[in-house]
């Protein structure tokens, strides 16, 4: 991955979101397109001011935004913290027993 070096992120430019080299082409924009199908080619004709460098780019930030380690939390994780005793549903009998998502 050798294009990362293309992304910037400035506050009061695009919201702060991910760019592409100080353009106001956000990495999202170019994820949308390639997500509705359209080719590297059909991006770049219709966007002169990117290079081809740019569309791997996008590719490399969505690749490491996914990348992210997930915490998984019981839904009672805050009586867990406290020093009241545990109560019989407290803690999940089974692993399918659904839990929240936080990204880190």
């Amino acid at each position: 991955m050798g294009e990362l070096h293309r992304i910037t992120a400035e506050p009061g430019h695009c919201g702060g979101r991910p760019c592409l080299r100080g353009l106001r082409i956000r990495v999202r924009d170019v994820l949308d397109l390639l997500a509705a199908g359209a080719s590297r080619e059909e991006i770049l004709e219709d966007n002169p001011l990117l290079e081809a460098g740019d569309i791997t780019a996008a590719l490399e930030c969505a690749a490491r935004l996914c990348d992210r380690p997930v915490l998984r939390a019981v839904p009672s994780f805050a009586r867990l913290l406290t020093s009241a005793p545990l109560e019989p549903g407290d803690l999940p009998d089974r692993d399918d027993t659904p839990l929240h998502d936080f990204p880190i």
